[in-house]
């Protein structure tokens, strides 16, 4: 490697990916899914210099194994389970997993295959690694990072003063960071800092939520409701959420309870959020589309099953920055509990660009499965002809069946 090595534990990955895992072993081992890397940005190329480099940076990555001290501090979050403790006490990434060719447009291409256990955890540290990689090798780190410590305590600033208020908020950007370094400071910061009436309480780096003694923020990902959904070839796939909501109550019970809402579009969600699930789950996340309009259907709908609102959480994490936030925040704060997920804006802003990349399931148990988000072009997927059965599925149920009963 030319550069240090990047991921140095196991516990550099999502919060989510973990509650996830956990539920996959118990209920899901047999499941095999192949993700797909896809840089969104037209105007970036990968050198084979930088794909080399990648390509050691995940072999060292996979030499690495969860410590007894790493064990431990998951084993003391509330919601694991000592079965799965003593399942990543024996697991390992497989370097033979990957596939990493410079046959890409952009220059790279990496895609993984095997196990649903095992190719779950490799989207965030791959995705880590290819950000690091590109910014120290395709532009002046040092100078970049420069930027980015200068905007990031102007931002804290902001919140110190209180000239913009956004509640509580966790940090969400290990996927597409600067680089290790710049996340650290930015948790370490925001720790530290008197923020008014804003209060940061987290961080999805397991890593640096152990390290700074924070909240591991994350329960689920769209991947959960791609997978347990549209993975069992029997399945309706517009009945998705049912199947993966179901499923995540029957492993968590009223623990670890915020379901993601955009995956086969949130109007289909909405049919399955009975009184039930509604009342089970703390509150829901919003991914794609209009936060306003989402967060007054999630209102409506509790309204609509007799739940009080300012009992449920309302957690925003598209594409977010403070200003942003803040209007949110004002929007919604006194009819619910409102929080922010907050990514790339806190782990990679500097006067270049972020990087646009994605590491996405696109078949699961060899058929291929799919995201319609309530964006369009979030989504990914090789084969147009299962999106088009899976729109028609939904289109049908929403057109054709009576809504859900209340409970």
């Amino acid at each position: 490697m030319i550069l240090h090595q990047i991921i140095t534990s196991l516990l550099e990955t999502d919060a989510y990916k973990l509650s996830m895992g956990q539920a996959i072993y118990h209920y899901f081992s047999r499941y095999k899914t192949t993700w797909t890397f896809k840089c969104r940005n037209k105007d970036v190329h990968f050198t084979p210099e930088m794909v080399h480099e990648i390509r050691q940076q995940i072999q060292a990555y996979c030499g690495l194994r969860f410590t007894e001290d790493e064990l431990e501090y998951i084993d003391n979050i509330r919601w694991i389970k000592g079965s799965y403790v003593d399942f990543l006490r024996l697991w390992q990434p497989r370097f033979e997993d990957f596939e990493i060719t410079e046959d890409a447009e952009c220059g790279l291409a990496i895609e993984t295959k095997g196990t649903w256990l095992n190719t779950s955890m490799y989207e965030i540290p791959t995705l880590a690694i290819v950000n690091e990689v590109y910014f120290r090798m395709a532009h002046g780190y040092d100078s970049l990072f420069a930027r980015f410590k200068e905007r990031l305590e102007e931002k804290i600033g902001w919140l110190e003063r209180d000239e913009l208020c956004i509640g509580t908020f966790s940090e969400f950007g290990l996927r597409r960071r600067l680089s290790a370094e710049a996340q650290d400071l930015v948790v370490r910061r925001l720790k530290e800092a008197d923020l008014g009436s804003s209060a940061f309480i987290g961080t999805s780096n397991v890593f640096l939520a152990k390290k700074y003694d924070l909240v591991p923020v994350g329960t689920m990902a769209h991947e959960w409701i791609m997978c347990v959904g549209q993975g069992d070839h029997r399945h309706n796939p517009a009945y998705s959420n049912h199947y993966a909501l179901d499923a995540w109550v029957e492993e968590y019970g009223v623990l670890n309870g915020i379901a993601l809402t955009d995956t086969i579009t949130t109007d289909c969600f909405l049919r399955d959020f009975n009184l039930t699930l509604a009342t089970l789950f703390s509150g829901t996340r919003h991914d794609s589309g209009d936060p306003y309009a989402w967060g007054e259907k999630m209102l409506s709908h509790y309204e609509s099953l007799g739940i009080d609102a300012k009992t449920k959480t309302l957690l925003f994490s598209d594409s977010l920055n403070f200003k942003k936030a803040d209007a949110i925040y004002s929007h919604f704060c006194d009819r619910a509990k409102v929080a922010f997920g907050i990514g790339t804006y806190l782990s990679n802003d500097t006067d270049v660009p972020a990087l646009n990349i994605v590491m996405k399931t696109t078949s699961c148990n060899g058929q291929a499965v799919a995201k319609l988000s309530d964006t369009a072009g979030k989504g990914m997927c090789k084969d147009a002809g299962y999106i088009q059965f899976l729109e028609s599925c939904i289109r049908w149920r929403m057109e054709n069946e009576p809504h859900f009963s209340r409970t």
